[in-house]
């Protein structure tokens, strides 16, 4: 068989032509777990916002003290008309700087004071 139609090195070919498609689905997988922990902290910070505001805290210090350092980047909060306070928390993007997207996460108490 003459060199040029041999099979050596067909795998490594194959391996390197791969590489490129399984860093892609490792970021996506990435960045869905990113979002996915997004909503679960700022559900968290959303009831520590809307506690802190029922007894005369600060609310943006106390949701502010539930996130993680990268979500807190852009952090809104609002008050909502009954009372209740909405908190919009920037998705990250996991490569590069910039947001995937803004979730808003409501929550209410009964004022304390």
């Amino acid at each position: 068989m003459s060199p040029l139609r041999s099979d050596d090195g067909q795998a490594t070919v194959e391996l390197v032509a791969l590489l490129p498609c399984v860093g892609l689905v490792i970021a996506l997988l990435w960045q869905v777990a990113l979002a996915g922990s997004a909503v679960w902290f700022s559900g968290g910070a959303a009831r520590a916002a809307a506690r802190a505001d029922a007894v005369g805290g600060d609310a943006l210090r106390a949701a502010r003290g539930v996130l993680p350092g990268k979500l807190e980047h852009d952090l809104r909060i609002r008050r909502e008309r009954d009372g209740g306070i909405a908190l919009i928390v920037q998705i990250p993007f996991v490569l590069g700087d910039g947001q995937l997207t803004a979730i808003t996460t409501r929550a209410r108490f009964e004022d304390q004071r």
